[in-house]
């Protein structure tokens, strides 16, 4: 049987993109990365999901980021709480790249034939690491970066959702039996989603829109 490893964050794409694996027929091993991120609260919604979706092997591993300017890891960045124009400063540097070749080390070294990642190019916050071109030049890396892609065999670097709006994601994850109340967005590491972050912004937006989408209009 055909595997996969799936990076999941314990948000909502990332728990939607690894069950768009597991549906595709392959054994999925989850990895997560926690690399001193403020949310910590990410990381107890990953272990929650990777046990929802019976992954085959759920590995977090520690990695300290927080020499990397961004409001994600810096004590002395406050996390944005109003839209604004370019790259936010939620932006990790080449942190989907470090990810990903993480994942690329851990699919090869369990013959895994795939990697899955949640990233999206329509509701999100600009970061450049989450564009198909991205994803599309990343491939051509890992077909002549390991001992399995030179020696004819092929990792695929799979990005399912990288073409719908959040409001698609959380249809097709309601659609699918996905508890979402497992997951978590907020940059946050409160009691509850503080609603005004970038991450919050988007996920009460789209759920917004579902809800209005349900309301039938009266006759």
């Amino acid at each position: 049987m055909k595997k996969a490893v799936c990076l999941i964050s314990g948000g909502i794409d990332s728990f939607l993109s690894a069950y768009i694996a597991k549906k595709k027929g392959y054994k999925i091993y989850c990895l997560t990365i926690d690399y001193g991120q403020k949310s910590r609260k990410e990381l107890l919604s990953a272990k929650k999901v990777a046990k929802f979706l019976k992954a085959e092997e759920h590995l977090i591993l520690k990695i300290n980021l927080k020499f990397l300017k961004s409001a994600l890891t810096r004590d002395e960045i406050k996390i944005p709480e109003r839209k604004i124009r370019g790259i936010p400063s939620t932006y990790v540097p080449a942190r989907n790249t470090i990810f990903i070749s993480l994942a690329l080390g851990y699919a090869e070294s369990i013959s895994a034939d795939a990697i899955f990642i949640g990233v999206n190019s329509v509701d999100f916050s600009g970061y450049p690491d989450c564009r198909p071109i991205y994803i599309k030049r990343y491939q051509k890396l890992i077909d002549v970066a390991t001992k399995k892609t030179v020696s004819g065999k092929r990792i695929k670097l799979l990005a399912p959702l990288i073409n719908l709006s959040k409001k698609e994601i959380i249809k097709r994850a309601i659609s699918y039996g996905l508890d979402l109340s497992l997951t978590w967005s907020c940059y946050k590491n409160e009691k509850r989603p503080c609603g005004k972050c970038p991450s919050c912004r988007i996920r009460e937006k789209a759920i917004s829109e579902i809800k209005k989408s349900q309301i039938k209009p009266e006759r």
